[in-house]
C-alpha cells in the first residue's frame, strides 16, 4: 500500500502547470468540466511519480476520500487527513 501525503491544495487557476494533465484526467474520469475556482487537493504518492487529484467539492466527508485512496491501494497520512477535514467542511 502507498502513502499519500499533501502536496498542495489550489484553485485550478493557481495550480503549478506539471498537475495540469493529472487534473484533466480526474476531470475526464468524473466527466466534469474544472472551472478557474474548483478547489483541488494534489497528493504526492510515495515511491512513486504519480499524483492523485481530488476535487474537493465531490467528497462529504474524509471517510469517502479514504475509500477512494484505499481503492487506489492508497492511504492518506494523519497530517493530511487532518487539513483535508479543514478544507470539507
Amino acid at each position: 500500500m502507498f502513502i499519500a501525503t499533501l502536496g498542495g491544495i489550489f484553485r485550478f487557476k493557481d495550480l503549478p502547470k506539471e498537475y495540469g494533465p493529472y487534473v484533466q484526467f480526474k476531470a475526464t474520469i468524473e466527466k466534469r468540466e474544472v472551472k478557474d475556482d474548483d478547489e483541488l487537493a494534489i497528493l504526492d504518492i510515495t515511491g512513486t511519480d504519480s499524483h492523485h487529484v481530488l476535487f474537493l467539492d465531490s467528497y462529504d466527508n474524509i471517510e469517502e476520500i479514504k475509500k477512494e485512496l484505499k481503492d487506489a491501494d492508497a492511504k492518506v497520512n494523519h497530517t493530511t487527513l487532518k487539513i483535508l477535514e479543514g478544507h470539507l467542511s
